[in-house]
């Protein structure tokens, strides 16, 4: 069990030393259709170079232009928006305004459809969603860097703020908030929604209703980084498709799944007991108690 959070840096597995994989390193490059030619995650001066992290053996995605090798999730999702024959093209980072000119954020990916003459005919959404860390992951990645070779198998296990995928945080804080705003907007227009995810985020997700492709209205596409049979890196790959509808999606991200109601009452009867005993003063001895009278 490798004992170090790191999966990937700059794009090429912790273990690999060879010349491209240095390359990328010293010179903080992208190689998942960044941008720019450059890792820019967290700074743009000193990039914070994690694509993924390594939780129980496996690697979840960290950065969302991970999901970007090959372009592989704009395939699927023009295949989810538009008829085999229709021609389309991507735009990344497009900003959505509300009905009063407010931001609702940037859509990752805009897939839109075009004529022969270039005038657009439709479009849809496409979110990456990453996972946060919880921890310290910076600190481990810089250790790294300042000797790749030396340290690919370091330990890490005994830090303090050993990083670790936050995947509750993933889904209520960032996920289900997105699909709220810029998603309720697109579906107002009856516009299509897909999400991409990969396979270790999505397990921990409620379970999703499934309805027909020709009835839906979202797609989870769901991706994992499957080790080469070289062992000399990582290959995304669509292992799950999810159709569904747009409100019933956001019902299960968002609803908790309600317990019994007596726990929680039992619970509010041990504080509000506390609160008496604490409130309540003891008995006051009487004058004969404390002076011994008969």
């Amino acid at each position: 069990m490798v004992k170090q959070p790191l999966a990937e840096i700059f794009g090429f597995k912790f273990d690999d030393q060879s010349t491209s994989a240095l390359r990328y390193r010293k010179n903080r490059l992208c190689p998942y259709n960044n941008r720019v030619p450059n890792c820019t995650k967290d700074k743009a001066d000193n990039p914070l170079g994690v694509c993924s992290v390594l939780h129980n053996d496996n690697a979840v995605i960290t950065c969302p232009i991970r999901f970007r090798q090959d372009w592989l999730i704009a395939d699927d999702a023009a295949a989810f928006f538009f008829s085999a024959d229709t021609k389309w093209t991507s735009l990344t980072e497009v900003r959505l305004q509300d009905k009063h000119g407010k931001s609702a954020g940037n859509i990752d990916v805009v897939l839109v459809s075009y004529d022969i003459s270039g005038k657009l005919i439709d479009f849809g959404a496409l979110e990456v969603q990453a996972v946060y860390i919880s921890g310290n992951v910076r600190r481990p990645f810089e250790a790294y860097m300042q000797d790749p070779s030396a340290n690919q198998f370091m330990d890490w296990s005994t830090e303090l703020h050993y990083p670790s995928p936050d995947f509750l945080s993933s889904s209520r804080k960032r996920l289900a908030p997105q699909l709220l705003y810029k998603g309720g907007i697109l579906n107002n227009w009856r516009k299509k929604t897909a999400v991409a995810l990969d396979m270790p985020f999505y397990r921990t997700l409620p379970k999703l209703r499934e309805v027909p492709i020709d009835s839906a209205d979202m797609a989870f596409f769901v991706y994992d980084l499957v080790e080469r049979s070289d062992g000399k890196g990582y290959e995304l790959e669509k292992v799950l498709t999810i159709y569904t509808e747009f409100n019933a999606a956001l019902h299960a991200l968002t609803c908790s799944e309600a317990g019994s109601v007596d726990d929680f009452i039992n619970v509010l009867q041990r504080k509000l007991d506390k609160i008496f005993v604490e409130e309540t003063p003891p008995d006051a001895p009487t004058l004969d108690q404390i002076v011994g009278g008969p």
